[in-house]
């Protein structure tokens, strides 16, 4: 049966990305729709759709400030259904508040001056708009804190090159959490007050050490996203800079973690000649590197397990006794890319060769055969189309039914990431696939990240999990090394068995 194809623009029209992502799947899930995009027509937008195949010409001639509506149905009565209800779901009427009324506003100028108490503002446009938006910001006196991505890594170096003549912050671009004062931004989790600071250029890595300090009993002053290229060279970790001079001036702030992939080796220098002028204890978590020369006061780990430790001085409950052994590949399946690359951390680690479609350095890309393999499915390559991971399972409910049917896969990691911005009830939807699958399939084994003050609930999910037969471990690093155990004692127990 041939799919039918159908786009249409909607000029001048913006909305976030976010309500983007979930209007998309909404669209979905509707009958006889295979796939369906709602996104800004920028070039790179435009690329994606065009690569999924779900862009025509009548999209393709839409400009930076459209929106394109790209409907795949099994037939064009699907498609045209799929297509109205995306348009009365898009007309729909916001419902507002007076109060909120009150505070409407069509510019950010006009927004700052409704509420002149405002600090930051939260940007999330298409990439080519944001510079213009994030310059608006800066002049009106704000923090800025830029969701979007596709900003030229020239034009953020400028910007925060910019803001910090002024005093003011610029996280990210593509800073998708922070926690300042309490207050949770774009994808983040309900984190109690208290004495550690938090600088992470990792979303998933700043929600894993928070929400682990949080459940054992401590909690957080701010947690400061900075972006993923803050640390590179060509940026030179100017928020990365503002946010630890920040922290070492407030008085409630005891110990600071650094959580990001490994810094370029000049602004690694800085960052740790800064750290040594500071009186405070900092722990330093750059993902796959494990050796530094550090300043009295710092402390380098390599789990984000290990740096919530090292900022709670307690434990966090280790790894639950190996159960049988099980000969076989571990497939993990992951939505949060940090939570994939700690995963290979520690699997290196214990002499488990592992390969990867984000691999960190000493680690292959997968070659198609029955190997392990730890996937990040929040990169590129699987959101083509379509809404983020954590936000829509869809595409990793069907990866994880494949992954219970085959016969080479013996353990299966999952990572539930909970909190604002993500889905209701991702527990429920991993139970959901669990429940039409053969009692003797592959070892589930997870972690949630999040706490109990969140929306979704940690216990509830952790409950929800264990009752659909998964192992819930305390953290992804615990998760991990328990499926290391498990397929060391299978490698062991096959190797015995050629002995005998």
């Amino acid at each position: 049966m041939s799919a039918f194809i159908l786009n249409e623009i909607r000029r001048g029209a913006y909305l976030d990305s976010v309500a983007l992502m979930r209007l998309s799947r909404t669209v979905a899930g509707l009958p006889g729709v295979l796939e369906a995009a709602l996104m800004i027509g920028t070039p790179s937008n435009k690329k994606i759709m065009e690569d999924a195949g779900i862009l025509t010409a009548e999209g393709g001639a839409a400009q930076g400030n459209d929106l394109v509506i790209a409907i795949k149905g099994r037939d064009e009565a699907a498609a045209r259904a799929a297509l109205d209800e995306a348009k009365t779901q898009l007309d729909a009427p916001k419902v507002a508040s007076k109060e909120d009324a009150g505070h409407a506003a069509r510019t950010l100028r006009a927004a700052a001056k409704n509420l002149p108490e405002a600090n930051l503002a939260l940007i999330s446009v298409p990439g080519p708009f944001a510079v213009a938006e994030a310059r608006n910001a800066i002049a009106n006196g704000l923090h800025v804190m830029i969701f979007s991505d596709n900003v030229p890594v020239e034009q953020e170096r400028e910007l925060k090159e910019e803001a910090s003549a002024r005093g003011l912050l610029v996280m990210g671009p593509d800073c998708g959490t922070a926690i300042l004062n309490g207050v949770p931004l774009a994808f983040a989790n309900v984190i109690a007050k208290g004495d550690i600071g938090i600088v992470a250029a990792s979303g998933t890595g700043l929600q894993e050490v928070s929400t682990l300090i949080d459940r054992y009993g401590k909690g957080i002053t701010h947690g400061i996203g900075v972006g993923g290229r803050d640390l590179k060279e060509a940026v030179g970790g100017i928020t990365t800079m503002m946010a630890i001079d920040a922290l070492d001036r407030d008085p409630e702030t005891r110990h600071i973690v650094l959580i990001s992939k490994p810094p370029s080796a000049k602004v690694a220098d800085a960052i740790l000649a800064r750290i040594g002028e500071s009186k405070k204890d900092f722990t330093l978590c750059f993902v796959g590197l494990d050796k530094l020369s550090l300043p009295k006061n710092a402390a380098l780990v390599s789990t984000l397990t290990e740096a919530a430790e090292k900022a709670l001085g307690r434990p966090v409950a280790a790894a639950g006794g190996a159960p049988a052994a099980r000969s076989g590949a571990l497939r993990g399946l992951y939505s949060g890319g940090t939570l994939c690359a700690e995963a290979q951390v520690i699997l290196r680690r214990k002499g488990i060769g592992v390969a990867s479609n984000t691999p960190i350095p000493g680690v292959p890309k997968p070659s198609g055969k029955a190997e392990n393999t730890v996937l990040d499915l929040g990169d590129d390559e699987y959101t083509i189309g379509r809404p983020h991971p954590m936000i829509d399972p869809g595409l990793r409910n069907e990866m994880l039914k494949q992954a219970l049917a085959s016969k080479d896969i013996a353990v299966i990691l999952l990572d539930v990431v909970i909190g604002y911005g993500a889905h209701e009830d991702p527990a429920g939807s991993v139970a959901e696939v669990l429940s039409v699958t053969p009692e003797n399939g592959p070892l589930v084994i997870a972690s949630v990240t999040g706490t109990e003050a969140d929306p979704q609930n940690y216990s509830a999910q952790v409950r929800r999990l264990r009752e659909a037969g998964v192992i819930v471990e305390a953290s992804n690093a615990r998760a991990v090394e328990l499926a290391a155990a498990v397929l060391a004692s299978g490698a062991n127990e096959a190797r015995l068995r050629q002995e005998s």
